[in-house]
């Protein structure tokens, strides 16, 4: 990637002393480290409340078996300061979930901070909220933004006015990071960072398609290669359908 972070012309966060409110979307089949990064790195931001969100208040479990609790549902949440929305393969069942998508119009329309990490970007994107935006998610998913009306920015965070996009998994520690800079200043980001120790320092160089090695490459994307043609072929009709002027006129309605 060519940028670490990357900061819009809109008008971005603005540093606050008042307590916040952080609400984090949990579902089966996520990738927990999308939701425990952010959560380990915004639970120390000074005077901030997190509360976990789940369509039920039964426990989860993410896509490598580990078991998570909300502790609300969505139907008794309203808005938040700071709403993250994690991704993974459990992602894709959620694109015509309209409790889910509500969720994360409502965020928007109440011009409150939405934090996507990784495929988190897809479901924001089928709620209607990426459409002239500017957007990162996971480098296997980047091209499947413009269907969403999204301009794909080569960076790791993106913070486009009151949308916060991480890249792939770690990313959202970084896009929290920057996150706490922007809401309680650098010096609290900084001391948090020092606190959990975060130095990547990796043993391996392989973390982006360009440094791996050829047979890893590879290697994934043959593991990928289901998921990936069901969530291009989800963003393809997404697009078609925008482009008709009934579906598209409805959708606006949602979003306004």
């Amino acid at each position: 990637m060519s940028m670490p972070w990357f900061v819009s012309e809109r008008p971005k966060p603005e540093m606050s002393t008042r307590p916040i409110s952080v609400g984090c979307l949990i579902y089966a089949q996520m990738d927990q480290i999308d939701f425990t990064g952010p959560f380990e790195i915004l639970s120390r931001m000074p005077d901030t409340a997190v509360t976990v969100v789940g369509k039920e208040l039964g426990p989860i479990q993410d896509v490598q078996g580990l078991q998570l609790t909300p502790d609300v549902s969505i139907a008794e949440v309203g808005t938040f300061d700071v709403l993250v929305v994690p991704g993974g393969y459990g992602q894709q069942p959620l694109m015509h979930d309209e409790e889910v998508l509500g969720l994360i119009r409502k965020q928007v329309q109440a011009e409150r901070l939405l934090f996507s990490v990784c495929t988190g970007a897809l479901l924001c994107g089928a709620a209607g909220v990426l459409a002239g935006r500017q957007a990162t998610t996971h480098w296997s998913a980047r091209h499947l933004l413009p269907h969403y009306g999204a301009a794909l920015v080569d960076a790791r965070v993106v913070v486009d006015g009151n949308i916060i996009s991480a890249a792939g998994v770690t990313a959202g520690l970084d896009a929290a990071l920057a996150l706490v800079s922007l809401l309680r200043g650098e010096a609290a980001a900084q001391e948090i960072q020092l606190a959990i120790e975060y130095a990547p320092n990796p043993i391996f160089d392989s973390g982006t398609p360009e440094k791996a090695p050829a047979e890893v490459l590879q290697s994934f994307q043959r593991r990928y290669e289901s998921i990936g043609t069901t969530r291009e072929a989800e963003a393809i009709r997404y697009a078609e359908k925008e482009a008709d002027p009934e579906s598209h006129q409805q959708r606006k309605a949602l979003i306004s």
